[in-house]
């Protein structure tokens, strides 16, 4: 039997980024049961990669018989190609969350344990500092690493970049920074904050130009010293070779990949490609967070504080202290409901 719930998701202050600001965030929550075993997983759809909360409500039911046997992934997988090649990402990772889980349940074993993952420390994630007007930033910043996160990712995407980054290079002297631009640079202004970035100590940049300028982040990439990580670039498990010429790393998200399997598989091929891996998320329930937190062992960067940002999360177990996450123990995913 399978059963879908809807939420509606709300973050404790507006989240902003270079193509919006929200603060409600529609997620649909799968439950898979049989044999008295359950399964669940989380479909957090993103507008970018074609999705909403109304289109999981209607493709989620077209999509379910896809999950027969539950110990069958490729075949799983396999199926939601044939129906959806390159759509519905979330509901696909949905799916395929439920089916892990409930073969991790009845093994009496974590998800990750179940994959045959090594028992490796997840890397300190860092915190999200979101795109708003400069004094918000500079709170988010302040409250952050007076919580105890010393990494922070900050969102950018605006003709006033600079003056951001040396503010909160103020404000927070001694933060890792990390800075993602949401693919909404120009080259000219790319190549212009370079130098601010590498002034400023930053440790990494996220996808600074358009998703399918290759060219322009390869030509970025030969100009930078510190490492370029592809995010809206990365849609599927096949772009990941084409993407090994333009990048140092890639962000792997489950929900935007169509699920952990598949998430794994592209870091694999990045691994192979000598690419660097960073597991990120979208705003998500822990349920969803827990997804990729069992594969975050394998990754140099992580960047997992969706379920933090949330005013009303539906899931809670995750263990938190600041901004390290420890790896999930309980049976499968290790989050229950509240």
């Amino acid at each position: 039997m399978i059963r879908w719930e809807h939420q509606d998701l709300h973050t404790r202050s507006p989240f902003g980024i270079a193509r919006w600001t929200h603060s409600t965030y529609p997620r649909s929550f799968v439950y898979f049961e049989e044999g008295g075993l359950v399964g669940r997983g989380e479909a957090a759809p993103n507008a970018f990669y074609g999705e909403t909360g109304e289109t999981v409500k209607v493709i989620g039911p077209l999509l379910e018989d896809a999950l027969g046997d539950p110990w069958d992934w490729q075949g799983l997988h396999s199926r939601l190609a044939a129906r959806m090649p390159h759509h519905h990402p979330s509901v696909k990772c949905a799916l395929e969350m439920a089916a892990l889980e409930w073969c991790a349940v009845s093994a009496n074993l974590p998800v990750w344990r179940l994959l045959g993952l090594s028992d490796v420390p997840i890397p300190e994630s860092s915190y999200t500092v979101s795109l708003a007007e400069l004094p918000d930033m500079r709170r988010q910043a302040h409250d952050a690493w007076d919580s105890g996160h010393t990494i922070l990712k900050v969102k950018l995407g605006t003709e006033h970049d600079q003056q951001i980054v040396e503010a909160l290079r103020e404000e927070v002297p001694q933060a890792r920074l990390r800075v993602d631009a949401n693919a909404a640079w120009s080259r000219p202004q790319a190549r212009r904050m370079l130098g601010v970035l590498e002034a400023l100590d930053v440790e990494l940049l996220e996808q600074p130009l358009a998703a399918d300028d290759l060219d322009g982040h390869a030509a970025l990439r030969a100009l930078a010293r510190l490492p370029i990580i592809a995010d809206e670039s990365l849609h599927h498990v096949s772009d990941v070779p084409r993407l090994a010429a333009a990048f140092d790393g890639i962000n792997l998200k489950t929900a935007k990949l169509g699920g952990p399997l598949q998430a794994l598989s592209a870091l694999r091929t990045a691994r192979a490609l000598g690419l660097g891996i960073m597991i990120g998320c979208m705003i998500e329930s822990s349920l969803g967070i827990a997804g990729a937190a069992h594969l975050a062992g394998l990754a140099d960067w992580a960047d997992l504080d969706g379920a933090l940002l949330l005013a009303d999360d539906p899931f809670g177990g995750l263990e938190w202290q600041a901004g390290h996450l420890a790896r999930p123990s309980g049976v499968g995913w290790g989050v229950s409901q509240r």
